[in-house]
């Protein structure tokens, strides 16, 4: 029994300096060659004694640090699409026999090292690509890289892999150990691939488009320009609205599990959503507080319904955007959603001309014979 105990605190000692020495590598302070360039950069340790810094700016240029305990061989840092080996890039960098330091980038377009072609890939490298550099101190290798993306990157699947024996004529040797794992670039999190909750990242999304992005507008559609169909424009009105919110409403239950989940810093995003959850359950308010057609609070009622209701569909577009675009939604989302607001637009702008050409003809006088 003292045995096992004796074992168990031994390998709890070593798992406590293991994360001790990664968390060190996020206070150490970087190379200075690695100083300027590099600086500024969130830390996050990753894997092993791999240590992840990072910083994107506005323009999509994603800088990179990657840190771990080295003496010889190769380390790289894969970019996969859908979170496999093959068919991904990676940046790849070591220390030659003659002291040099090397990166390059790789496209892994099979298992076999002939189908590790250098210089090819997905990635593109910012236009300064003198500042790709290895640097090796204290017995640990940094490869530093920075690539230029079109998009803002968040959920990116990574590869992390280091093998033992230095490229010869930039041929990769077969990797000793590898590992991969779904980044996100906005909190900072490693997720085990297959773990993310993707699928209620989409639900979020979808309902909340649905609800908010079309549902809605149509609603607001037929109250202003199908009152002519009375009283069934009411009827429809109240139930497609009474619909969108109890969809939107499980939009936003996705969007509050989703936040537990992956602890996204996205504060405009959220704090607009709730600006809108607000604003729609006044608008339910309203329904069951609207005065007399006769009563002389009916038009101060009016002018706030028809107001906040605006208001609602005018932040919903922004915040839809706005996911859209840090939720790394791929064109699919951008092409439907511009597709459905377009249609929306030219509907609006149709019945609006027809509407006010109905007023103009109805507020002329009548001729006299």
């Amino acid at each position: 029994m003292a045995r096992v105990s004796a074992a168990a605190v031994a390998v709890l000692v070593v798992a406590f300096a293991a994360a001790a020495a990664a968390q060190e590598s996020c206070n150490t302070e970087l190379p200075g060659v690695l100083v300027g360039n590099y600086s500024g950069l969130n830390c996050q340790p990753v894997w092993n004694n791999f240590v992840l810094r990072y910083h994107q700016d506005k323009n999509n240029v994603l800088r990179v640090v990657l840190s771990t305990m080295y003496s010889t061989g190769w380390v790289g840092m894969g970019f996969s699409r859908d979170g496999l080996m093959v068919g991904s890039s990676a940046m790849v960098g070591w220390i030659g026999r003659k002291g040099l330091p090397h990166v390059k980038q790789f496209a892994l377009r099979g298992k076999t090292s002939g189908k590790v072609v250098v210089n090819r890939g997905f990635l593109v490298s910012n236009s300064n690509n003198h500042d790709h550099t290895v640097v090796v101190q204290q017995a640990r290798i940094y490869l530093a890289f920075q690539l230029q993306f079109s998009y803002r990157l968040t959920h990116q699947h990574i590869i992390l892999a280091f093998g033992s024996s230095i490229p010869v004529n930039n041929k990769l040797t077969k990797h000793q150990d590898k590992t991969s794992f779904t980044f996100d670039f906005t909190t900072g999190k490693a997720f085990v691939d297959g773990s993310f909750p993707y699928g209620l990242r989409r639900a979020h999304g979808a309902l909340n488009l649905f609800a908010w992005g079309v549902l809605m507008p149509i609603g607001a559609i037929l109250a202003r320009y199908f009152r002519r169909m009375d009283p069934l424009w009411f009827y429809l009105h109240v139930g497609v609205q009474f619909v969108a919110f109890i969809i939107g409403l499980a939009g936003v239950v996705a969007g509050v599990a989703l936040y537990n989940k992956i602890q996204a810093d996205i504060p405009a995003h959220r704090g607009l959503g709730i600006f809108i959850l607000v604003l729609g359950i006044l608008q339910i308010l309203a329904f069951f507080l609207r005065p007399n057609t006769d009563s002389k609070y009916r038009k101060y009622w009016n002018w706030y319904h028809h107001w906040s209701g605006r208001l609602v569909l005018f932040f919903a577009a922004v915040n839809i955007v706005l996911g859209i675009h840090v939720g790394g939604g791929d064109n699919s989302w951008k092409i439907g959603y511009g597709f459905n607001l377009a249609i929306i637009l030219l509907a609006v702008i149709g019945l609006e001309f027809m509407l006010r050409t109905r007023w103009s003809k109805e507020s002329e006088p009548t001729p006299t014979y």
